[in-house]
């Protein structure tokens, strides 16, 4: 299914030109138009999910694998150092197209931290319930 009026829907079928560096007939990777690093690439589904909890399964077993390979593409054609794998789900993740998309972001040494958190502080006691709840909620879906 795709969705008409989805802009990555627009690019992954073809209708919006792209700087495309691979496509399969699930896929398109493209450079992203705002890239945090040089080589930015944006691993499209060619069937619209709006978030991995619409992710079909079989797209889903595809996508890390792929994920991998362009990485490891990414590395070999532009000497980055590492890169980052990542995949946002809802606004105040970061997501700000609601159709599923796996960034790949190059790292290069001495570049700006791209992906990056502040470690927190958590309770022995404050794990454990934390973690209960979510046992809880994943033995009742």
């Amino acid at each position: 299914m795709r969705d008409s009026g989805c802009i990555f829907c627009k690019i992954a079928d073809g209708q919006i030109p792209s700087s495309t560096v691979y496509e399969d007939e699930m896929f398109r990777v493209i450079l992203d138009l705002g890239p945090a690093s040089k080589g930015h690439a944006l691993i499209l589904p060619k069937e619209h999910y709006a978030d991995i909890l619409e992710l079909d399964e079989a797209v889903a077993a595809r996508a890390l694998p792929l994920a991998a390979r362009v990485g490891k593409a990414m590395i070999k054609a532009l000497g980055c150092a590492g890169f980052n794998v990542v995949q946002n789900n809802g606004e105040a993740a970061g997501q700000t197209v609601r159709h599923f998309h796996i960034h790949i972001i190059p790292r290069y040494e001495g570049g700006p931290s791209i992906v990056s958190w502040e470690p927190q502080e958590a309770a022995p006691e404050e794990l454990k319930e934390t973690a209960g709840r979510i046992k809880e909620a994943i033995a009742s879906l």
